[in-house]
């Protein structure tokens, strides 16, 4: 059984494209958005959202070429909402790499 580690290389491998990037930081949270309206029985509300996050996706994956991951397994369905996250947090912060840099730099007198 592949390890959490080689679930995000081959996620990140297969969502290469800025604008499937873009669709993914935009369907993803709509579709769990859509799923807490559902619960909290706004239905009209929520399957709106819910099919408009899964809308996003699909014309994201037709933008990149390819199938969605969770036709390869159902886990990339708890994958992605990670994967989503760690996206929107590395645009806020910077890639490790810069970020480690950084905190090496001695205060200039």
């Amino acid at each position: 059984m592949p390890s959490f580690a080689q679930y995000m290389q081959q996620y990140d491998h297969e969502h290469t494209s800025a604008w499937n990037k873009v669709c993914h930081g935009v369907g993803i949270p709509l579709i769990f958005a859509g799923l807490i309206c559902l619960v909290l029985t706004k239905w009209f509300l929520g399957a709106g959202l819910f099919l408009g996050g899964w809308a996003f996706l699909f014309l994201g994956h037709r933008i990149e070429g390819n199938k969605p991951a969770f036709f390869q397994g159902l886990v990339y369905l708890l994958i992605g909402p990670i994967w989503v996250a760690k996206e929107i947090w590395m645009f806020h912060t910077g890639p490790v790499e810069q970020r480690d840099a950084g905190s090496h730099k001695t205060p200039q007198a």
